[in-house]
């Protein structure tokens, strides 16, 4: 099976001032490339080779298990984002927010403490386990809920390369402006 790069549903200038265009292109365009190319070139002969993404996160190791992450997190992290998002979750994500954290404002506190503490690179995710519970996770490097067996809802990318261009080494201004592009609507979908 060879993967291939997803497509953006937006320019890759849609999401400024927040993100822009210069980020996408090297984040999407040359980040994730690299780790599309690099696992088609993995995969080749071995017992993944006709694997899906989601399998070889759940059982590959070393270099597959991190390109096969790095592009699924990545896809997941780009098809989250809209230029006109729905600012807020509602209905039934959103009472289980407040249930799990007192309000949306205090979720977003908790998660921006989580991803700006996460010491080097990662991901910090909002997730559901098997009982539809809310939690909020660090993964470092590569890492993916899915080897958990948790289910991603929404994400955002603490590696630097996500934000250096833009914000330099300020990741918590990264992760704050990164609220502004983050589509609840998709994330409502999800859960």
């Amino acid at each position: 099976m060879k993967h291939t790069m997803p497509v953006l549903a937006y320019a890759q200038d849609a999401l400024e001032p927040h993100i822009s265009r210069e980020t996408i292109e090297y984040h999407y365009g040359k980040h994730l490339q690299t780790y599309v190319n690099n696992l088609n070139n993995l995969i080749v002969g071995t017992p993944f080779e006709n694997a899906s993404l989601e399998e070889m996160i759940c059982k590959a190791e070393g270099g597959i298990f991190n390109n096969a992450a790095q592009t699924w997190n990545h896809t997941f992290y780009f098809s989250t984002f809209s230029p006109a998002p729905q600012a807020e979750p509602t209905g039934k994500l959103r009472e289980a927010i407040d249930r799990k954290f007192g309000s949306f404002d205090a979720f977003k506190a908790e998660f921006e403490k989580k991803a700006t503490g996460l010491f080097g690179s990662g991901w910090t995710w909002l997730v559901k386990d098997a009982a539809g519970n809310l939690d909020i996770v660090n993964e470092s490097n590569a890492g993916n809920p899915l080897r958990n067996g948790l289910v991603p809802l929404m994400v955002m990318d603490v590696w630097e390369h996500a934000y250096y261009i833009d914000y330099r080494n300020r990741r918590a201004d990264s992760i704050k402006a990164t609220w502004n592009v983050i589509d609840w609507k998709k994330v409502e979908e999800r859960f």
